[in-house]
């Protein structure tokens, strides 16, 4: 069976490092670890890193530590993730204010992901957004993309592990 293939946007990996949200953050920390055992393909759009730049020093220093434990792909921001993402914004999905939001969905959709990983609840997990989504990615014959926040990536995890303690 193929592994799923997710995106995860900035959200996530900032909130490696994200000591305000605490639930959050552990578990993101818990999600790190699934990725870090091979479980999903992961991909990372430029758009992530310009983001990470865009830090203070000490949390760039963190978020690429954390970076460099799970193994994943590059998609380089082309023409084409760019003409996707304006086809976000004309079509009403998202404002143009929000066009990194629009990048990491189109760089997700191009590079044939199952799944968006993010805790951006405003703009990209939310019932319009990802109907919108799914009807461009399939549109455009990519797979139907779903977006989930992280914890839902660990439906089944801590039963495993309790099952695992019996």
């Amino acid at each position: 069976m193929r592994k799923l293939k997710i995106y995860l946007d900035t959200s996530v990996i900032s909130h490696l490092d994200h000591k305000d949200t605490l639930e959050k953050m552990e578990q993101t920390h818990k999600l790190w670890e699934i990725i870090k055992s091979g479980k999903y393909d992961v991909v990372l759009g430029t758009t992530v890193f310009e983001e990470i730049e865009e830090c203070s020093e000490e949390k760039k220093e963190i978020l690429y530590h954390y970076l460099s434990k799970i193994n994943y792909s590059i998609m380089e921001k082309t023409e084409t993730i760019r003409q996707l993402a304006n086809e976000i914004i004309e079509q009403g999905i998202l404002k143009k204010k929000h066009m990194d939001d629009c990048e990491h969905i189109a760089t997700a959709i191009l590079s044939d992901c199952n799944i968006i990983v993010s805790w951006n609840f405003k703009h990209m997990v939310n019932v319009d957004t990802i109907n919108g989504i799914r009807t461009i990615a399939v549109a455009k014959r990519f797979t139907a993309i779903d977006v989930y926040p992280p914890n839902l990536l660990l439906k089944g995890e801590d039963e495993d592990e309790q099952a695992g303690d019996k």
